[in-house]
């Protein structure tokens, strides 16, 4: 899969930004012509922090539609739309900052399930993991940014799905990861 360049980064992180601003303002967003990477069909997350605060996370973890389409529905999905939050104010457009994770695709990890914790890469790998009729997801930089051992990362994972921790040892519950690209509105 083809990364996006530094440029391409920038461009994503100005789409999502215009995104969240149409979608506060209760207008329709039509994406600006873009360069053709933004064609091919990739997963995202737009995150949004407040003072650094997580203040909305929503994504595409599966490549369903073409990635500039797909970071406007996140970004204004994460915006109004994250259970977890109020809709995201006018008067706080000033003070929120965009992440946007451009996904490679999401493959199963290839180990028994006991292994699992020497296969996941902290930092690197962002997981998914789905079974007994539930399932989560949590972004490469989260266990970074909390310092989690790959065990915490799967244990939190589960938890997200609203699954027991060491779910992930069962056989019958799947483990995926995948690699997250990341651009900061801050870095632009």
């Amino acid at each position: 899969m083809e990364m996006l360049t530094p440029e391409e980064g920038r461009t994503a992180v100005r789409l999502a930004r215009s995104a969240v601003e149409k979608a506060v303002d209760g207008e329709r967003m039509v994406p600006p012509d873009l360069p053709p990477i933004f064609l091919e069909e990739r997963g995202v997350f737009v995150t949004i922090k407040r003072q650094g605060d997580l203040r909305g996370c929503i994504g595409l973890p599966y490549p369903v539609k073409p990635l500039g389409d797909a970071i406007v529905e996140a970004a204004a999905s994460a915006a109004l739309e994250d259970p977890r939050f109020p809709p995201v104010s006018h008067r706080e457009l000033a003070d929120i900052d965009l992440e946007v994770t451009v996904l490679t695709l999401p493959r199963a990890l290839d180990c028994p399930p006991q292994e699992r914790p020497g296969c996941v890469k902290v930092g690197r790998h962002g997981l998914i993991v789905s079974g007994l009729g539930r399932g989560g997801l949590l972004l490469p930089q989260v266990p970074a940014e909390y310092g989690w051992t790959s065990t915490e990362f799967l244990d939190r994972t589960c938890g997200k799905a609203g699954l027991p921790p060491g779910c992930w040892k069962r056989g019958d519950v799947a483990v995926l990861t995948f690699e997250g690209q990341i651009f900061e509105e801050k870095a632009v």
